[in-house]
């Protein structure tokens, strides 16, 4: 981590103009930004308050009755329906057309095939022996045929070939090249200087009168009109712009110290008053409302629901000894439940679902 402080940036002489309008400029830019940077900053607590206590909410809100309407339904949906029917359909495909396909190439397509290819060989045995003594000899001598008439032809083109090649040099060739030597160069080159020359001086004539009537005035009146005002203007915007920042940034500090005193004023003028009220007035007048008030009645109702149930209890212990008494009476005593012995037997016998043999409850 560099301990050093950065060099301080280059400070360079301001002009006149700049001083001038400086003071002005910032006075009327921080009486204008002063409200929209009041206005701004309540926009932005504004803004957070209802963020904070609707937007937020309702989005949750909203987030949830959306994942409860089109998600979890379509995801349930996935689930427990398209899953399970798809590997039903996956297994009932592979049961009737995977499983007869496999059936089908190795039992029948597969021996199939064997005799095909064992035909296949058999017919391309006989087109070979068939290649080799029929077609290749007959081909050979055909071949060697047309060898002696193509050397022949070749013998007779050769021959009317340099006949025409002697014929075509010295009537056609032989007159062109002089033809291009002796009267179209030397023209050409006349004709290319002659072109030059006037392009040359053409080109001339037009760069002067374009450099004096367009380049030279478009040069001084950038030189001395466009210049000097592009750097006012540069001045101008430079100080504008220093002011806005300033003034900003000097309305943020009297946003918050308005703020601040709207606040302390609030909480004087409601807040204090409203606290002092229920400190004082309701908390008291509440504790006098809970201790004579709403436990005696608590208590009474406690009470009377204790006596409620007790009498609920008593009828209902009544009722279902009338209903015992009426039942013996009508159908006689219940007869008492037959001893089971759940004991395992003493002696060996064949270990079935009842018996064990391990090291805890072997006999």
């Amino acid at each position: 981590m560099d301990l050093q402080k950065p060099p301080p940036e280059p400070q360079y002489p301001e002009g006149c103009l700049a001083v001038a309008i400086r003071i002005p400029v910032r006075i009327v830019v921080f009486v204008l930004v002063v409200p929209v940077r009041i206005v701004w900053d309540a926009l932005v607590v504004a803004g957070r308050f209802l963020t904070d206590t609707v937007l937020r909410p309702v989005g949750r809100a909203l987030l949830w009755i959306g994942r409860a309407v089109f998600v979890w339904p379509w995801v349930a949906l996935w689930r427990h329906v398209l899953v399970p029917v798809g590997r039903a359909l996956l297994w009932l495909g592979h049961v009737l057309v995977v499983v007869p396909l496999r059936w089908l190439y190795t039992h029948v397509l597969t021996p199939f095939g064997h005799g095909i290819a064992w035909v296949a060989r058999g017919i391309g045995a006989g087109l070979q022996w068939l290649y080799a003594r029929v077609l290749a000899p007959v081909g050979r001598g055909v071949v060697r045929l047309l060898k002696g008439v193509g050397i022949l032809l070749a013998a007779a083109g050769a021959g009317v070939y340099a006949v025409v090649a002697w014929l075509v040099r010295h009537l056609l060739v032989l007159p062109a090249r002089w033809l291009y030597d002796w009267v179209l160069a030397p023209v050409g080159r006349a004709l290319a200087w002659l072109a030059g020359s006037v392009v040359t001086a053409v080109g001339a004539v037009l760069y002067w009168t374009t450099r004096i009537l367009l380049v030279l005035p478009a040069l001084a009146l950038w030189r001395w009109v466009l210049a000097p005002v592009g750097r006012a203007l540069a001045v101008v915007a430079r100080e504008v712009g220093d002011a806005l920042g300033h003034a900003w940034r000097v309305a943020g500090r009297v946003s918050r110290a308005v703020g601040r005193a709207l606040g302390t004023l609030f909480r004087w003028i409601l807040v204090e008053p409203l606290h002092w009220v229920y400190r004082t007035v309701l908390t008291p007048v509440g504790h006098v409302v809970r201790d004579f008030v709403l436990r005696p009645a608590a208590e009474a109702a406690r009470a009377v629901g204790r006596s409620v149930r007790q009498a609920l209890a008593a009828a209902r212990d009544t009722v279902r000894q009338a209903r015992a008494d009426l039942r013996r009476m009508l159908l006689g005593e219940p007869l008492p439940p037959a001893a089971v012995d759940r004991r395992e037997p003493v002696g060996r016998e064949t270990r079935t679902l009842g018996s064990s043999t391990t090291a805890l409850t072997k006999d």
